[in-house]
């Protein structure tokens, strides 16, 4: 899963982004709310995690035009401790959750997480396909009861197809989903990893959908 970090200071920027990376996110950072603003309006995040104050665009102004432009992906907004006015201009103008800084970084990663699934339906931290069972937030897998031992980009890429079961998923979109903005991307890649989690799983629980991409079969196994 992508994730964008709007945060114009440079030290809590890092921190976000080596929680969020540990976590098994491709992070993209903003500092402004003008490249917030282009970024969240091009590129396809799975999440935001979004401060308010920021140089030369305010955080609540991005938002408004995000939404007004039909983009629907979950914000997670943070505000001052006690600026519940903050809190509540959020919420209005499309945020999906707050955290008041300071904040402890475990709890944002699992708001992020829990905004993320609630995207797409599930209320569940466990994804159970068949007899393949994903724990989105000890990123655990297991298929037939055994576990099963994934580097992090295979996780991401299976994690990303279970979000979506029974969908075809074209490379272009997988690449764009599970890779950062400044990393080499290279769509071979992505058939080394199919072929790896089809050895690890069991031949039919991706298929590939000529033309189209991969596909997480809905019943897997």
């Amino acid at each position: 899963m992508r994730v964008l970090v709007v945060e114009d200071s440079e030290a809590l920027a890092g921190q976000l982004r080596a929680a969020l990376a540990e976590a098994g996110f491709a992070v993209d950072h903003a500092p402004d709310g003008e490249e917030a603003l282009f970024l969240g309006g091009s590129e396809p995040y799975d999440a935001v995690v979004l401060d308010l104050g920021l140089p030369r665009l305010d955080g609540l102004t991005v938002l408004r035009r995000w939404r007004a432009a039909g983009r629907t992906m979950p914000v997670l907004v943070l505000t001052a401790r006690d600026a519940w006015t903050e809190k509540v201009e959020g919420l209005n103008a499309g945020a999906d959750d707050y955290l008041a800084k300071p904040f402890i970084m475990a709890e944002l990663v699992a708001r992020l997480g829990a905004l993320i699934r609630r995207a797409h339906g599930l209320a569940r931290p466990e994804i159970r396909l068949g007899d393949l069972r994903i724990d989105t937030t000890a990123r655990t897998v297991t298929w037939k009861g055994a576990p099963v031992r994934l580097t992090a980009l295979e996780y991401g890429l299976l994690a990303y197809l279970a979000h979506h079961p029974g969908r075809p998923v074209s490379k272009t979109e997988l690449t764009e989903h599970l890779y950062a903005q400044d990393f080499d991307r290279d769509s071979n890649t992505l058939e080394v990893m199919v072929g790896r989690l089809r050895r690890k799983l069991a031949e039919g629980v991706i298929e590939t959908v000529r033309g189209q991409g991969y596909r997480m079969a809905a019943g897997s196994g």
